[in-house]
């Protein structure tokens, strides 16, 4: 499945992001907690060189726990500051501020030896599509400042938002970039809705999906489905279907349907905790 979707708009906004981050100190960049590679835009790391870095974990509720603590630590090695958040129930946000200040210290160290106070640090606010920018501002800010929705694309224009005394956040709109080189990155990305999914062939989609659990959280198809994880993803999406009772006129099973079920169960959380792309290995330590 080749998927690629960047409208008019985003190059627009990548222009418009350019020129903002002459204005700002840091970017704060969101990423789906269970897609942390995948969902990183590499332009932003083009476009925000010489620019302190911090990665929130978003959805880090739907993401496995094991992995994340792996991501966030390969991260880190690179010199990002990381937290964890669910911005939609409020989890993690306190700890943002404090990283905020620590991440930006420099900057405070030199606004104070030129006799500069009072001046609130200005960070960018980025991530693609759909990852709950808009969302965290709201959460961040304790009131509707943007414009949210749990559809890609809501943020079309630019905001500057104040937090605080210390702090001012720009709102910027999701941009994915112009192709994806590696198409799993672009299957990831539909999968967690970062695609809109009228662009998306569902069913071939939830195959997909249905093998990366098989291979790597087998247990959700005996605890979801009370089917066996075994057979190929075709076999597994039938039998999911019959379990499901998604049927058609004359007990003819909808693989259409079932698609759609296993696609929103995953993505709502139902199947568990689930992470789309395995983190290097490292020792726990």
């Amino acid at each position: 499945m080749n998927i690629q979707w960047y409208p008019g708009h985003m190059t627009k906004a990548r222009r418009q992001m350019q020129e903002d981050l002459k204005l700002i100190d840091l970017i704060i960049e969101l990423v789906d907690a269970r897609a942390p590679l995948s969902s990183r835009n590499p332009d932003i790391d083009e476009l925000g060189k010489n620019k302190a870095r911090l990665l929130l974990f978003n959805k880090a509720d739907l993401a496995d726990e094991r992995c994340s603590r792996q991501w966030i630590r390969t991260f880190q090695a690179q010199g990002f500051y990381v937290v964890k958040l669910n911005a939609r129930n409020g989890t993690g946000m306190k700890e943002i501020q404090p990283v905020i200040l620590k991440a930006c210290k420099d900057k405070l160290e030199r606004n104070k030896r030129r006799g500069i106070q009072n001046r609130p640090l200005r960070a960018m606010v980025a991530g693609i599509p759909n990852v709950g920018k808009s969302t965290f501002i709201n959460s961040f800010a304790g009131k509707a400042c943007t414009k949210t929705g749990n559809k890609p694309g809501v943020t079309k224009g630019r905001q500057w938002i104040r937090m605080n005394r210390q702090v001012e956040l720009l709102d910027t709109p999701g941009i994915l970039w112009p192709k994806f080189e590696d198409q799993e990155v672009g299957n990831r990305l539909a999968l967690i809705g970062s695609v809109k999914d009228e662009l998306l062939n569902t069913r071939e989609l939830s195959l997909l999906l249905l093998v990366y659990l098989q291979e790597y959280y087998p247990q959700v198809f005996a605890e979801r489905y009370e089917i066996p994880a075994e057979g190929d993803s075709a076999a597994l999406l039938g039998n999911i279907a019959r379990s499901r009772g998604c049927l058609k006129k004359g007990e003819e099973l909808d693989y259409d349907r079932a698609a759609h079920l296993v696609l929103e169960d995953f993505r709502s959380g139902k199947l568990g905790r689930i992470t789309l792309e395995q983190p290097p290995v490292q020792n726990e330590g």
